[in-house]
């Protein structure tokens, strides 16, 4: 869950789930409990629920636990960037699966080369979800 509270009482609440999606129900639910325990008449907000959503970047480890087989987009904090499965995840990082075409000197052609490649979570800027319509 994230919760940002902006100067003009707008309140967005982002919630996610350990397994499967966040449905409408999920965000009704939460809604109605934040209304509930707030008092309109002493101050009036506007109150936003939504789920994570595949285009923010993933945040707690539970998130990376939970999409493990998909592709990640990492981006470290010295810049580096990559992009590949999602294999493992641990308490200290996680580890890709990454596929890259390289040019075999021997046989003058393109070859599919695999890397795995670990990045600890204190070096990680930002991972998102790729999203492929294959």
């Amino acid at each position: 869950m994230e919760l940002t509270v902006s100067a003009s009482n707008v309140i967005h609440v982002e919630i996610d789930k350990l397994k499967g999606g966040v449905s409408v129900e999920d965000c009704m639910s939460v809604s109605r409990n934040i209304e509930h325990n707030l008092d309109r008449e002493k101050e009036d907000f506007e109150l936003h629920v939504s789920s994570a959503g595949l285009d923010k970047p993933l945040r707690h480890i539970n998130q990376y636990a939970k999409n493990i087989g998909r592709t990640l987009a990492v981006v470290s904090s010295d810049g580096k960037k990559a992009e590949g499965e999602l294999v493992k995840v641990a308490d200290e990082g996680i580890v890709l699966r990454v596929l890259s075409k390289q040019l075999d000197e021997k046989k003058k052609k393109k070859i599919l080369v695999e890397e795995i490649i670990e990045f600890p979570f204190d070096q990680i800027k930002e991972a998102k979800i790729v999203i492929s319509f294959k």
